[in-house]
């Protein structure tokens, strides 16, 4: 078994996609390949078939594997809830919410469940390629760390560095990653990636030299600009805020909530040509001429429902209702349509109750018990999705309210009102597949295109994978791979 570990000189330098890509081409060639990243933050979370979660970025990576995601993948997962604390999940499942400085003491506690989950992940499989997280280079960090160096050296995984040229000073990031941290730490990087280049690559054969010659490490490869990644769902919601996407038709408007989760359940409309979407950044209103306004999920529903407040999106939603606009609450939004929330025991932030939007009868109260779960069912008229859910909620609606969907059990699941103008549920994913993206557009006199969300991701993987293979040195990586332990 061999492994190595994409490590990067700071965030957002394309870690996951480098990782994905590599997954993707080393399955082409035959290869039994596994993702594992050890610690993830993020509110983008997957679902696996066992109930538990983990980042989104190792789900993409199994698929690049052709496989199915697995706790095991991501055995740490981070999920920010406030500026100072996050939900704490290990092996999939809530293990409590922890300040940023009490993680920071106990993180090494998790070492040993790291490496098992590690060992469990690379059992069978011929290489495991390995993501870090952030930088090696925040020497600040670095004690107790699970999630770079403190790993790579546990586990005894090679690491190959990469830096996000297109942001400016590679050299001196890669260089000075060298410089700045323990020399222990730097004798595991065996090579490096400059990665986003655009333009001849000519233009930079100096660059990579100097930090031959600086550094002594192997030289990787140089890793165009990718416009394949713009396809594969973001983790991080510093991808938000591209203004108008997608194509012609209608628009749908998307407030940008300060804790949004799960937000890819709109890459689908981004890049569907038959509709437009907007992401909209706090402080701008919501659009007066939007078909749809879609409240997404949130990681803290009674603060981000304060928070829409602030921003007077409750003023614009009225305003598009009486309109005749339609809206849909996915999740966290879906709790805020209703008529009032409730967090007795604090599970969100402080304990409370505040009153909804009024705009759907459901009432809900935040629980300890979380549900993490993918399901199947169909919409009203009788189309068939696919989706998910995972939330930290029990609602209960009115007797005699529509439901918005059902369940493939027959359950009834979230609520309309108006006539099927407002309406919300619990299931993530619904405008994946193209067959209920088409029937939920159908409400605002859209269409969509007839390709399901993974099919399109798929090509993309393919993309970044010939990509890849065309700028990286595949066997000098392999070789790297293959001083694993």
């Amino acid at each position: 078994m061999g492994a190595v570990m994409i490590q990067g000189t700071g965030s957002d330098v394309g870690k996951s996609v480098l990782v994905a890509g590599l997954c993707r081409l080393l399955s082409d060639r035959g290869m039994t390949v596994r993702p594992f990243k050890a610690q993830n933050m993020s509110n983008n979370a997957a679902v696996c078939a066992d109930g538990g979660e983990i980042g989104r970025a190792q789900a993409l990576q199994a698929m690049a594997c052709r496989v199915a995601p697995t706790t095991d993948m991501n055995p740490v997962l981070l999920k920010p809830q406030s500026d100072r604390t996050s939900q704490l999940v290990v092996g999939g499942r809530v293990a409590g919410t922890m300040a940023a400085g009490d993680y920071r003491r106990r993180r090494s506690e998790l070492l040993g469940a790291v490496l098992s989950a590690y060992r469990r992940v690379a059992h069978g499989a011929d290489i495991v390629v390995v993501e870090g997280a952030g930088s090696p280079a925040e020497i600040n960090l670095r004690s107790g760390d699970i999630a770079n160096m403190g790993f790579a050296r546990a586990a005894r995984v090679p690491v190959v560095l990469a830096g996000d040229i297109d942001r400016g000073g590679v050299i001196a990031a890669l260089v000075g990653t060298q410089a700045v941290i323990d020399p222990a730490d730097a004798a595991m990087i065996r090579g490096f990636v400059v990665n986003k280049f655009r333009g001849d690559p000519a233009l930079f054969d100096d660059g990579r030299a100097g930090i031959v010659a600086r550094t002594g490490w192997r030289d990787i490869g140089l890793v165009p600009w990718l416009a394949d990644a713009a396809l594969l769902p973001a983790e991080d919601a510093v991808a938000l805020g591209r203004g108008v996407t997608g194509g012609a038709g209608p628009l749908i408007a998307v407030p940008m909530l300060s804790r949004i989760a799960n937000f890819d359940d709109f890459d689908a409309l981004a890049h569907d040509p038959a509709v437009r979407l907007r992401m909209v950044p706090p402080g701008q209103p919501l659009p007066g001429d939007a078909a749809m306004v879609i409240l997404p999920g949130t990681k803290a529903t009674i603060a981000d429902l304060t928070f829409f407040r602030e921003q007077g999106w409750d003023v614009d939603l009225a305003g598009h209702v009486r309109r005749g606009g339609q809206v849909l609450g996915i999740c966290g939004g879906y709790q805020m349509l209703g008529t009032r929330i409730a967090d007795p025991d604090g599970i969100e932030g402080p304990a409370g109750s505040v009153a909804g939007l009024g705009l759907l009868p459901v009432a809900t109260v935040i629980a300890r018990a979380k549900t993490v779960r993918p399901v199947l069912g169909t919409l009203a008229g009788g189309t068939t999705f696919a989706g998910y859910e995972i939330h930290a909620g029990v609602s209960e609606v009115a007797p005699d309210t529509p439901p918005l969907l059902h369940f493939a059990d027959g359950t009834p699941d979230g609520a309309t009102a108006r006539d099927g103008q407002i309406g919300g549920c619990y299931v993530h994913g619904l405008f994946d597949g193209a067959d209920a993206r088409g029937a939920l557009l159908a409400r605002i006199g859209g269409t969509a295109d007839p390709l399901d969300r993974r099919e399109r991701i798929d090509a993309a993987l393919d993309g970044v994978a010939r990509a890849l293979a065309a700028a990286l040195d595949i066997d000098a990586l392999l070789e790297i791979a293959g001083e694993a332990i």
